[in-house]
């Protein structure tokens, strides 16, 4: 079978132990692609893989084809997304509003993009870009602002930007649950025993990694080798957490609340509101 994720330190940590078979994967094979969030999501739209990480900003438009699986995701409170500027690029004399900002987001149907647009909904000229070419695009001022996710939230600061807001502290204030920015889906084609078995195996990989850590596995390095060992540890830190190892109910009420967010910015109904989650 195909299973997706990114090359971020979360999501090597999470699968390192499945798909270098250090643990017993029970008979199954997968053949893995690494790509970033928004190119996974765009091949999740299209069907393209069995198993998937997403953003859950595009959960709406793949339901019909996928199932959330309990574990492998990323949700939590304190992981939310950053909007930070140039201190250059605001002018004293002129106010300070977003809506008339260019915005750098990280892809359309990110969930990064979802708590900019519950934020900000008023502000419409924005520039969609892989993750991290954002916080080079504030900082040489190609766009006015952007919104950072991933490693970008330890960094911005030691490159002079300076933060607007966190998107992550106001979903969380104003929906009042924890923040669900990345999911695990299954095909829904695939038969429900299998599909429990692969979300087993994730879990098992996880409680691997975590029986090692804060050892480095090689496989974690190898895709970020542009980072300290220390950020590895602080993105692992921030999006690996218990809502990895299983959603339970208050993660599946953040994403049914997610749900219902998108379909009052979008305007629109979502096709399945039942059976989202493996049960």
């Amino acid at each position: 079978m195909t299973l997706s994720f990114s090359p971020c330190p979360n999501d090597t940590f999470i699968f390192d132990a499945l798909v270098n078979h250090k643990i017993d994967t029970d008979g199954f094979e997968f053949d893995v692609f690494l790509e970033d969030v928004q190119t996974l999501n765009e091949w999740a739209k299209e069907e393209r893989m069995d198993f998937s990480k997403i953003s859950y900003g595009v959960l709406p438009l793949v339901l019909g084809k996928y199932i959330v699986l309990n574990s492998g995701g990323a949700l939590g409170k304190g992981v939310g997304p950053l909007l930070i500027t140039n201190g250059n690029t605001i002018k004293e004399d002129q106010p300070f509003d977003v809506n008339t900002m260019k915005i750098a987001i990280p892809g359309k149907n990110t969930t990064a993009h979802m708590l900019f647009s519950l934020a900000f909904p008023g502000a419409v000229n924005k520039d969609f870009m892989v993750f991290h070419e954002i916080e080079d695009a504030v900082l040489h001022q190609r766009v006015d602002a952007g919104v950072i996710i991933h490693e970008n939230r330890f960094t911005y600061q030691e490159k002079g930007l300076t933060k607007i807001i966190d998107l992550g502290s106001y979903w969380e204030e104003t929906i009042q649950v924890p923040i669900p920015l990345g999911g695990i889906i299954g095909k829904r084609s695939i038969d429900p025993d299998t599909l429990k078995k692969v979300d087993r195996l994730i879990r098992k990989s996880i409680d691997y990694a975590f029986l090692n850590y804060p050892m480095l596995a090689d496989y974690v390095c190898m895709h970020s080798q542009e980072m300290s060992e220390t950020v590895m540890r602080q993105h692992i830190d921030l999006y690996v957490n218990n809502y990895s190892l299983d959603l339970g109910e208050e993660g599946k009420t953040a994403v049914r609340k997610l749900l219902e967010v998108y379909q009052q910015l979008n305007h629109s109904a979502i096709g399945i509101t039942e059976n989202i989650f493996l049960d």
